[in-house]
């Protein structure tokens, strides 16, 4: 359970309700599954209550989306990040996306919010669905730019496969812990991208 604590840092003021509760939601929800967390557990850790709660969220499908979007919105600060870390170099971003997202599969073993999202959200109706479908769009689009920008004369088919490499390896690390197949990630990743060239 998170406390209050959590969101208290040196010198900055707790944020607000709605920031809050998005915050403790995300973290429950991903350590604990979507389905496995329920709106009382979510205010009680959120230092709120379920009234203040459903004030800035109609459902917890509603939640369940604005953690998503903010989780997406992370994504694109990471990939601005990859950018400015040699923005006239493709193959340097390409390398450096490769050597952070090896840093997460061992941190993390969780996986991917959106698939974990897609796994439990089995309703081809929830409105949820379309959000992961859209974001996993986008960051594959911005993967296949990131190749064509390395220089990779068949971009688009090498970010289909790094994308399939990434899911893959964050189901294993789920699924065998850190010391199966996904800590040759970063291995594989590059002698991928190698044989592309």
């Amino acid at each position: 359970m998170i406390s209050e604590g959590v969101f208290m840092g040196s010198g900055r003021t707790s944020p607000r309700p709605r920031e809050r509760i998005v915050a403790t939601a995300r973290n429950l929800f991903h350590q604990h599954g979507i389905r496995g967390v329920g709106i009382d557990t979510i205010a009680e850790a959120a230092a709120t209550n379920k009234t203040t709660l459903y004030r800035h969220f109609n459902s917890k499908d509603e939640l369940i989306i604005e953690c998503l979007r903010s989780r997406a919105e992370e994504g694109r600060e990471f990939w601005a990040e990859i950018e400015a870390s040699s923005p006239e170099d493709g193959l340097a971003q390409l390398r450096f996306w490769v050597g952070r997202v090896a840093m997460r599969l061992v941190n993390d073993c969780r996986g991917c919010d959106f698939t974990n999202a897609a796994v439990e959200l089995t309703e081809e109706d929830h409105p949820a669905r379309k959000i992961v479908g859209d974001i996993k769009t986008e960051y594959r689009d911005w993967l296949a730019k990131l190749c064509r920008k390395a220089g990779i004369p068949r971009g688009e088919l090498l970010a289909d496969t790094l994308s399939l490499l990434l899911e893959g390896a964050r189901t294993s690390r789920q699924s065998v812990g850190p010391e199966g197949p996904s800590s040759q990630f970063q291995t594989i990743a590059e002698a991928i991208i190698e044989s592309f060239r």
